[in-house]
């Protein structure tokens, strides 16, 4: 019998801050129309932020439990950001052009009072005054207990992660033996307290769970809720992932439209990740009545000509893919004596405008055995920045 063996590298390290322009210097220059652009072309609209390395879940995708294990050393209190940096931080992204912030982890209901970042994330707004599309992910395993504080606090959505609705299959992929049923209860909270339209993520993997694609479909299907099916992605480097694992979106849509006739819906927003596919009615014309589903493709349809989303990590350095291999420390200018928000203005600026990223493009170019080359740095983990 083979066995697996999986590396153990710590990512938590960042590279140096590109050259900062004085705290008195106005940020850089952005193109006529105002909109800091990256070198593509892409403007910064979406900034997800890790509140916590920690999750109580062990999927075999984010956090397997050969190396999550029980003496696995998560990052210390005094170096997560507290809520008072996150707020300040997400100031300046804001003020650069952020209009949707995701709050993720680990699972971001294990930070304590967490209630309180979002009512301070929830008080700020845009140039032009507007309110921010605050939101957050979650494996729903404390949501039915925190769904209405969070929704009192001023968080507008949630998005639940769910991997199938066969209770033994659900507990083999998250390994906590944690039931199905008590998602599905934090999914009515989240409903019950206005945390809509509740999205559920599934990953869905060849081999594993593809067998739940039209169960789940049928479950969600009039309920309100939004079903996404992800391709099992080779994010990090100890998921084991393959090629050969992953159910390509088309063949999920050929599965549902066998059963559940679906017309294509166009994107709700620039730089949607999701392709939207509606449930038609008998007339073939989409009922909203019925909802929708989607599709997220990152492995067999890159989208990254559009991505507008940047990260931050459970203690503040700045991701700019969910593929990174490092980031950029904004936790030590935040810490500095000389810090002032002109300095983490220029800081973001200049870090989004150097901006070149676009892993999931180049892709098929990399080694076909699936494997990282061992030349190559190893990417950050899912659960170190989040989804």
């Amino acid at each position: 019998m083979s066995t697996r063996v999986i590396p153990v590298v710590d990512q938590r390290r960042a590279q140096s801050l590109p050259p900062l322009w004085p705290s008195s210097a106005a940020v850089p220059a952005a193109p006529a129309d105002g909109v800091l652009r990256d070198q593509i072309g892409r403007p910064l609209r979406d900034l997800r932020i890790s509140v916590t390395d920690r999750c109580n879940f062990r999927c075999s995708y984010c956090m397997p439990k050969e190396v999550f294990h029980k003496d696995y050393a998560y990052l210390p209190h005094s170096a997560l950001l507290s809520f008072e940096e996150i707020t300040r931080l997400a100031r300046q992204f804001v003020a650069q052009g952020v209009r949707k912030i995701r709050l993720t982890g680990g699972e971001p209901l294990l930070r304590k009072n967490l209630e309180q970042l979002v009512a301070q994330l929830a008080a700020l707004r845009t140039p032009e005054g507007d309110a921010l599309d605050l939101t957050l992910t979650t494996n729903g395993s404390l949501l039915a207990r925190k769904a209405q504080a969070l929704k009192d606090a001023g968080m507008q959505r949630v998005t639940v992660s769910l991997d199938g609705l066969d209770d033994s299959v659900f507990r083999r992929m998250n390994d906590v033996d944690f039931a199905v049923r008590d998602v599905l209860t934090g999914i009515e909270a989240a409903q019950a307290a206005g945390l809509g339209p509740v999205k559920v993520n599934m990953v869905v993997q060849r081999g594993t769970n593809e067998h739940e694609i039209l169960p789940m479909a049928r479950h969600f299907r009039g309920t309100g809720v939004v079903l996404r099916f992800i391709e099992y992605m080779d994010v990090g480097s100890t998921n084991g992932w393959r090629m050969d694992h992953v159910l390509p979106s088309a063949e999920v849509i050929a599965r549902l439209r066998a059963e559940l006739p679906l017309v294509p819906l166009d994107a709700a927003s620039l730089g949607e990740t999701a392709q939207r596919w509606g449930y038609a009615n008998a007339a073939g014309q989409h009922d909203p009545a019925l909802g929708e589903v989607g599709v997220i493709s990152s492995v067999t349809q890159a989208f990254c000509h559009d991505c507008n989303r940047a990260r931050i990590s459970t203690e503040g350095q700045m991701y700019l893919c969910l593929f990174a291999s490092q980031g950029y420390d904004l936790r030590s200018l935040l810490r500095s004596e000389a810090s002032t928000d002109a300095s983490l203005a220029n800081a973001i600026a200049a870090i989004w405008q150097g901006r070149a990223d676009r892993y999931s493009e180049l892709r098929a170019s990399l080694p076909s055995d699936n494997a990282p080359a061992a030349d190559q740095p190893r990417r950050v983990e899912m659960s170190y920045i989040g989804g």
